[in-house]
């Protein structure tokens, strides 16, 4: 009996404040995250604190998203936000280009020189820089397309902790409205731009490996 009373309690605590119990779950896994990485526990562990830190809101996030049609965005949408999206965008991917260029051309000429034209070396350096600069890259794009979710969360349950009116799906778990209220109330743009974000920050380190070069 007393089990099944605390058992209640915590999950009308959970229905109630679904956001609360997500930041104390992320608190709680992000805190040992730091002590795995302090005290330089296996890389494994680390990968198992991260994925269960951004478990709540990242499940919540897709089932949310998921739900909600492309539609529903677009009714959303005016026309300067399309185009502003669209012109960042484009302004993005052009810096991003050039910054390619520039340091691939970098990279290219330090590993010839770190290697001192030595053909075997060469291959050895690029493939332990690949090593290194894939993760990171993969991080920032992970950090880019957390963003982007996250703004579409705003636009779809807005900032409050259980919103009383949203643009959710209704067939989102219409039938179990607790657990839905528990759902809407995880996916919340702040906590998953958080958590995502140190997945962005933390997985790179995670990975482990290092290259000095000289540019």
């Amino acid at each position: 009996m007393g089990t099944n009373r605390v058992a209640t309690r915590v999950t009308t605590s959970i229905t109630r404040h679904p956001l609360v119990w997500g930041v104390g779950w992320s608190i709680v896994f992000g805190v040992a995250l730091v002590v795995a990485v302090g005290l330089d526990w296996h890389g494994l562990i680390d990968w198992l604190l991260i994925f269960l830190l951004v478990l709540p809101s990242t499940i919540a996030t897709v089932l949310v998203l998921a739900a909600t049609p492309r539609s529903h965005f677009e009714a959303m949408s005016s026309v300067f936000s399309h185009f502003l999206v669209r012109y960042l965008a484009l302004v993005f991917g052009l810096a991003a280009w050039g910054l390619s260029v520039v340091v691939g051309a970098a990279i290219s000429q330090s590993i010839q020189l770190a290697a001192e034209q030595r053909e075997d070396e060469i291959i050895g350096i690029g493939i332990d820089l690949m090593l290194v600069v894939v993760p990171i890259v993969a991080a920032v794009l992970w950090g880019a397309f957390v963003l982007r979710c996250a703004w579409f969360l705003v636009r779809v349950r807005g900032w409050a902790e259980v919103p009383t009116a949203d643009r959710v799906p209704a067939h989102l778990l219409g039938t179990r409205p607790a657990l839905r209220r528990i759902v809407v109330g995880l996916a919340h743009p702040v906590l998953f731009a958080v958590t995502g974000l140190v997945v962005a920050i933390a997985g790179p380190s995670a990975v482990g490996g290092t290259l000095d070069i000289t540019l």
